[in-house]
C-alpha cells in the first residue's frame, strides 16, 4: 500500500516536474532584448517610408511610441505590432500623423530629389530603410536618421534648405559613431 502511494506521488512529480523547469527557464525579454524586438517590429512595418520617423523608449515593461508618420494607418499598425510582442504590458502612443496637405506633399517629393540625387548622399538612399528621415510639416522640414560623417549631415541640410517652398529646416541628423 505504502510502495503504491509512494509510486504515484513519485509518477505526479515526475509529471510536474518538466513543467517547473520550464516555467522557471521562460525569463520576459530582459530591457535590452524588448528594445531590440521593439526596434525590429517598427522598421519591418510595411508602410514605413522615408517620409516617416518612428522612435520608442522601453520603460520596463511599458513602449512609449513617438515620431511622426504621413499614413493614419502607420500609427495603429505600429501600436499593434508592439502590443504584440512578449514581454511588452503597455503601449503609450505618442506618434502624430502629419496633416494632409498637396503643399507638402510636393515639398517632400522635392526634398527626396535633392537629397538623394546628391552625388555624394546617393549611397543612402541604396539601403532599404532609408537612414535619411525626410518629415514635412506644414512647409517646415525635419531631417531625421543618422549619416557617416559631419559632411554628409551639412550636406542634406543644405540640399535640404534649396528646395522651393521650405520654410525652414531642421537637420537633426546623427554623425554614426566610428
Amino acid at each position: 500500500m505504502k510502495s503504491k502511494a509512494a509510486v504515484v506521488v513519485l509518477g505526479a512529480l515526475l509529471l510536474v516536474a518538466p513543467a517547473v523547469v520550464l516555467a522557471n527557464t521562460h525569463t520576459p525579454n530582459a530591457p535590452a532584448d524588448l528594445a531590440s524586438e521593439v526596434r525590429h517590429e517598427l522598421v519591418m512595418l510595411p508602410c514605413y517610408g522615408v517620409f516617416d520617423n518612428l522612435a520608442y523608449q522601453v520603460n520596463g515593461h511599458e513602449v512609449t511610441l513617438y515620431g511622426q508618420v504621413t499614413r493614419p494607418i502607420l500609427k495603429s499598425d505600429a501600436e499593434g505590432v508592439v502590443k504584440r510582442i512578449p514581454g511588452v504590458d503597455a503601449v503609450v502612443n505618442r506618434i502624430e500623423v502629419l496633416p494632409l496637405s498637396p503643399m507638402d506633399n510636393r515639398v517632400r517629393r522635392a526634398e527626396l530629389r535633392a537629397i538623394y540625387g546628391q552625388p555624394a548622399l546617393n549611397r543612402y538612399g541604396l539601403s532599404p530603410l532609408a537612414p535619411i528621415r525626410i518629415i514635412v510639416k506644414n512647409g517646415n522640414v525635419t531631417l531625421e536618421g543618422v549619416v557617416d560623417n559631419t559632411g554628409d549631415k551639412n550636406l542634406a541640410g543644405i540640399e535640404a534648405n534649396g528646395v522651393f517652398g521650405v520654410f525652414s529646416v531642421t537637420n537633426n541628423l546623427r554623425v554614426a559613431k566610428s
